[in-house]
């Protein structure tokens, strides 16, 4: 849109089902978006307004409210179904507060996909190999990428609270100040999206998969939850002796009821399970455990003032509306319901039965179809309208055949 019809504030307006287009880029039946494919209203939140620093031309990005034409927010919008979360949070005298953290691999550009990527050529004229993880100088080859990044999130008001080198090959994370759930899906949003354009702009190429690189760590979105009291600012997960409260533990009861059905909104594409297959550090589990990373769930060590739960399933691919709400959403039901956790696990242990997760697409959406529990929480016509979209992407998926099907099977008899 023009500025000049923005700020006259002119109504944009866009078809409903674009709300389910695939990534391919088609759209599942009409039946899942309503059969008028009507329109709906896009109404810019104030506070993300934002020109665009990496822009050569003055340009700015809005983000939306996905509205029906009546007003109320489209049941097929993302944002919307986390703005429905944190009502019910207030609702009850509470506010949810978040965080995240974002992986993403910086890579060469790959104008071929059927070559695996490749790590930039750094200012010292090598390509990294893998021996950078965590090292204070790991990311100087592609210093002059990283002080763009930064400025242009300084310019959009982007917190950062860490930034530092991964364990994969030319992997980075980056650790987002908590704040607002709506605000910090916003700024996870902005951040991947800036990440991308700022890459361009460099000649080198940002990947948020959840695993771009074989026998490499895949890319995760951790989400980090606690709760404070709207009337005292106190985090409600301790009591006045800085002990965990029940309201804690329900919290963790509702993530782990709600983990198996809600796989398909953490893990949303073909290749997130190829980073959960891996267990270590990308645990596909209903677990929790204080401070163990192999676990679902964990509580990070911190002081009683910054008790939290770390959900740890979500990869960097995963929308980050859909993953803060769905979280968020479960754990809400164990607070209404008091649902009580499984004991907490330590050190190494067999994930039981009862607390694995689905460990492909097609058995995750099967898992989310047969869930009254995400019905309940997200709408029917929400539920059935992503499952239909992304069964299109699993079956677009099957439609081709991969390289190691060719190198491998054809040899057999």
């Amino acid at each position: 849109m023009t500025a000049e019809g923005f700020l006259e504030g002119r109504r944009l307006q866009m078809a409903r089902g674009v709300l389910l287009q695939c990534i391919m880029g088609g759209y599942p039946p009409a039946r899942f978006y309503g059969s008028d494919d009507g329109d709906l209203a896009l109404v810019a939140e104030p506070s993300m307004i934002h020109p665009l620093p990496w822009s050569d031309e003055p340009r700015a990005l809005a983000i939306c409210d996905a509205d029906e034409l009546s007003g109320e927010s489209s049941n097929l919008s993302t944002r919307g179904q986390l703005k429905k979360v944190i009502a019910r949070y207030a609702v009850r005298g509470l506010v949810p507060v978040v965080a995240t953290e974002l992986e993403f691999f910086v890579f060469a550009p790959n104008t071929d996909p059927t070559q695996p990527f490749r790590p930039p050529v750094g200012l010292d004229g090598r390509r990294e190999d893998g021996q950078s993880a965590f090292s204070v100088s790991s990311n100087n080859g592609l210093r002059p990428f990283f002080n763009e990044v930064y400025k242009c999130m300084a310019a959009l008001g982007l917190p950062r609270d860490t930034f530092m080198h991964e364990m994969g090959v030319s992997q980075f994370e980056i650790n987002l100040l908590h704040g607002d759930p709506l605000l910090l899906a916003d700024q996870t949003f902005l951040f991947k999206h800036l990440l991308k354009e700022v890459a361009l702009k460099h000649g080198l190429t940002v990947v948020c998969m959840a695993k771009p690189l074989a026998h490499t760590p895949g890319s995760s979105m951790h989400i980090h939850q606690s709760l404070v009291e709207i009337a005292t600012g106190k985090n409600v997960f301790n009591d006045e002796n800085g002990q965990p409260t029940a309201m804690f533990r329900h919290f963790i009861g509702g993530q782990q009821a709600g983990m198996a059905d809600f796989t398909a909104l953490f893990a949303p594409n073909v290749n997130s399970y190829q980073r959960l297959c891996h267990p270590y550090a990308s645990p596909n589990n209903a677990c929790w455990s204080h401070d163990n990373r192999a676990a679902g769930l964990r509580i990070p060590a911190s002081s009683p003032v910054a008790r939290r739960v770390e959900n740890r399933l979500p990869g960097a691919d995963a929308n980050p509306y859909l993953a803060i709400a769905a979280s968020l959403a479960a754990g809400l039901h164990g607070i209404e319901h008091e649902l009580e956790p499984t004991e907490a696990i330590q050190g190494e242990f067999e994930v039981p039965d009862n607390l694995s997760l689905p460990c492909t697409l097609h058995a995750a959406l099967e898992r989310l179809k047969r869930s009254q529990l995400a019905k309940e929480l997200f709408g029917q016509e929400f539920i059935e309208g992503y499952i239909a979209s992304k069964t299109m992407e699993l079956t677009s998926f099957f439609d081709e055949i991969t390289p190691w099907e060719r190198r491998v099977l054809a040899a057999q008899a």
